[in-house]
């Protein structure tokens, strides 16, 4: 046989199983399964700013990858190590590089839940509960709602911003900035106010904002949901008699002493606009914020004829409730001693 021959056969015949071999290890760099852990998949958070050099580090501190050269082979090839988006990222086991890759590059970040709920203060209450699961900063939220120019724009001021913000879970994109945060709860408002709220309470006669502030004044005075109707209807009595609310939580409110148990003479003399037993209406902004079954317990009030209310001397969380004063005093007597008994004297 010719010699050259051989050498050519024996050339093509590498070169063969070179291309083959190489052929299969692309495919296996593409297309085989790399993230290779657990059953659960495992967030991968890539903060604002951050170089492809972060995501390899981070993959590697996460013990993401079975093959970690692979990886950066293909995701330089792809171009992604100059396309790197910031945001958190679902990983899936099983994934191939490919599939990351791709998932990475687009951007399609998977939503992180944000909830809010028993919020007394927008700073620092709020601002702590719903930054919480967010790249953004306490700070950072907080700068946003102390911009008066931006707080007027969409219709409040710095006493009232807080009715804007409907106690829920939402879902946002974990890099999502402050102020993109902010008009999505502005847009979260419009919905909750529907053209069937509205018309509610245009026939009690208070606005959206009103409305937040007398629920806010119905949740702090009653954790029985089942009640809030009842005292809403009752402050909604006096609103409309023009007397005064002489709401304790409104004193509690006014004094920022959130520790007090027992409301006494000298609170009803501190001078505040939330001071319900000085000044007749309602204060000039919710003293809470005020959850969705409160708001609709005002909205869908209870008709009745009641002007007073006392906490039961049982401590069950309920009310008495009276027409007259005659009555509501027997009430609060009962109520005063119980409260003597138990030692509660603040």
């Amino acid at each position: 046989m010719d010699k050259k021959k051989v050498i050519l056969g024996a050339a093509i015949v590498s070169f063969s199983v070179m291309l083959s071999s190489f052929g299969f290890y692309f495919h296996q760099v593409v297309y085989a399964p790399n993230f290779l852990y657990e059953r659960q998949p495992k967030p991968l958070v890539i903060p604002t700013g951050s170089d492809f050099k972060y995501v390899q580090d981070e993959l590697g501190r996460g013990k993401y990858l079975d093959d970690y050269i692979s990886f950066s082979f293909l995701a330089k090839m792809m171009s992604y190590d100059e396309h790197v988006k910031p945001g958190l990222y679902l990983m899936e086991p099983g994934m191939s590089n490919m599939e990351a890759i791709r998932l990475l590059r687009s951007g399609q970040q998977t939503p992180v839940n944000v909830t809010f709920n028993n919020v007394r203060l927008v700073v620092p209450d709020l601002t702590e509960k719903i930054t919480k699961n967010l790249e953004m900063t306490e700070e950072d939220f907080e700068a946003v709602l102390r911009n008066d120019s931006l707080i007027e724009a969409n219709g409040f001021d710095s006493l009232t911003i807080v009715s804007m913000f409907i106690p829920n879970t939402y879902q946002v994109y974990w890099n999502t900035t402050p102020l993109a945060l902010f008009m999505k709860m502005k847009k979260e408002y419009d919905k909750f106010w529907s053209v069937e709220r509205l018309s509610k309470a245009d026939s009690i006669g208070l606005n959206p904002k009103q409305i937040s502030v007398l629920a806010s004044i119905v949740q702090a005075e009653t954790i029985m949901s089942d009640e809030r109707p009842v005292v809403a209807g009752l402050y909604l009595n006096r609103l409309r008699r023009g007397i005064p609310l002489q709401a304790d939580p409104t004193l509690v409110f006014a004094a920022q002493d959130f520790e007090i148990k027992r409301v006494l003479t000298k609170h009803t003399l501190i001078e505040s606009p939330y001071n319900t037993y000085k000044y007749t209406g309602l204060p000039p902004g919710p003293i809470n914020m005020p959850s969705i079954s409160s708001l609709d317990a005002v909205l869908n009030y209870k008709e009745h004829r009641y002007i007073y209310m006392c906490a039961k001397e049982d401590f069950s969380g309920y009310h008495n409730f009276a027409t007259n004063l005659k009555d509501h005093n027997s009430n609060a007597l009962r109520y005063q001693r119980a409260l003597n008994k138990a030692g509660l004297y603040r």
